[in-house]
């Protein structure tokens, strides 16, 4: 049997994981990225405040011991789903069994300025090219005289108030207090906000009352200005504008309002739904197909009785879709008929708000404090691919908040040029 798993991400990776040294399974992983990389801390590398080789593992690292499992560098173009080939911008590659693993992207919701201009951070390329714009933008209002240039390069507005938003806000707030400072004297403190915007009435939405009312008073000590029940509508000369009528003068806009299923061509027009999430059955199957399957946020799966809805699009759900899919195909492979419908196992949700400061809800409880940010940190290491990002991940965290000063804040800027050039004389 030959599966070929098209996204690296959770899902994908926990399913060829599972299907590793499998007699009679032979995996091909294709990904657009040569690595795998651990998107709830894509933010701290963002700030600077961890490097992106912690929280990223190249796929054939990874499975270079595994006989079974092969890697291919590529993008998805369509499923051709009537003569099982999954053609991409490297290749074409047949399948007997198709999984969909792809994730999301960025939801701009046709805010083609928010698209152009803002800042997302959904990869590991957007955090890098955040942070810079973030350095960049320092340097340049240590050298302006005009005050209110000085006040639209060093206000910071942040859309979503989401984990994301909120995690993101809080290092903000912590990088103002305890770095920029001493590392750009010349500012003098004389800085524009922090704003985090957000559409609902309340901040991480899916999570507890306790761990909103925590974000938000915790957030609100460190100086961030929250505004709820507020939309950005636009963004234009480097102003927000919002759904009450008001504007915000910033060049940094940071995107983390929203996402979108990636798309997958080819699939059966009915095989799609809002957010553009393929609609699976009980055993992650797509709709009117025979071998074609979808996990992780990119799927819509409405047979699990816990939820009607679909599932939220959260790591474990992932995790878990992976590691039964793996499970099914195994059974299949043996000629058995008894397949796993999936059931999610809620585990609870974490987000982390500050430094020392995180909120954790439990399916039995809530918790916050010192105590919920080590649980945060340690949960968020165990998944770390490699042993030695995890220790090297750990040693950078402990230096990093002792010290209030890691020394990541580098600006790297790719000859662009160049690399169009190399790319031209490979082709």
């Amino acid at each position: 049997m030959k599966v070929v798993i098209v996204g690296g991400g959770f899902a994908g990776m926990n399913l060829a994981k599972s299907l590793s040294g499998k007699q009679g399974i032979h995996v091909v992983i294709v990904d657009k990225n040569n690595y795998h990389f651990f998107p709830p801390l894509i933010y701290q590398v963002a700030t600077a405040f961890i490097e992106p080789s912690n929280i990223s593992y190249p796929f054939r690292k990874m499975f270079q011991d595994s006989d079974n499992i092969r890697f291919v560098n590529g993008k998805l173009l369509r499923v051709n789903t009537e003569q099982n080939i999954l053609e991409t911008d490297s290749c074409d590659i047949s399948y007997d069994v198709l999984v969909i693993a792809t994730g999301t992207e960025t939801n701009y919701f046709g805010m083609d300025q928010v698209r152009e201009h803002a800042l997302p951070m959904k990869t590991i390329d957007d955090a890098l090219n955040l942070r810079n714009q973030l350095l960049l933008n320092l340097e340049h209002a240590t050298r302006t005289r005009d005050a209110e240039e000085l006040q639209r390069l060093t206000t910071v507005v942040i859309a979503g108030g989401g984990p994301t938003g909120v995690e993101i806000a809080g290092m903000m707030a912590e990088m103002n207090r305890h770095i920029v400072s001493k590392d750009y004297p010349e500012l003098n403190r004389n800085m524009g906000g922090i704003y985090l915007i957000d559409a609902a009435p309340v901040l991480l939405g899916p999570m507890s009352v306790k761990a909103q009312q925590e974000a938000l008073k915790t957030l609100q000590s460190l100086g961030v200005k929250i505004m709820l029940n507020v939309a950005v509508k636009g963004y234009e000369n480097e102003t927000v504008v919002l759904s009450d009528g008001t504007s915000i003068k910033t060049a940094n806009l940071i995107w983390a309002s929203g996402v979108i299923a990636s798309a997958a061509p080819g699939l059966p027009e009915n095989a799609t739904t809002r957010g553009r999430r393929i609609i699976v059955d009980a055993y992650n199957k797509v709709v009117d197909t025979k071998n074609v399957y979808a996990i992780g946020d990119v799927c819509f799966q409405s047979a699990d009785p816990a939820y009607p809805n679909g599932h939220p699009q959260l790591a474990q759900v992932a995790i878990q879709q992976g590691k039964n899919l793996a499970l099914n195909l195994a059974r299949m492979l043996s000629g058995r008929t008894d397949l796993k419908a999936f059931r999610y196992k809620n585990k609870g949700s974490m987000a982390i708000i500050s430094k020392f400061k995180a909120v954790v809800d439990l399916p039995r409880g809530f918790f916050k404090g010192f105590f919920a940010w080590l649980t945060w940190l340690f949960i968020h290491i165990i998944p770390i691919a490699g042993f030695r990002n995890k220790v090297k991940l750990a040693l950078n965290w402990f230096w990093s908040f002792i010290t209030n000063d890691p020394t990541l804040r580098l600006i790297i800027r790719p000859n662009k040029d160049l690399a169009g050039r190399h790319e031209k004389e490979i082709d």
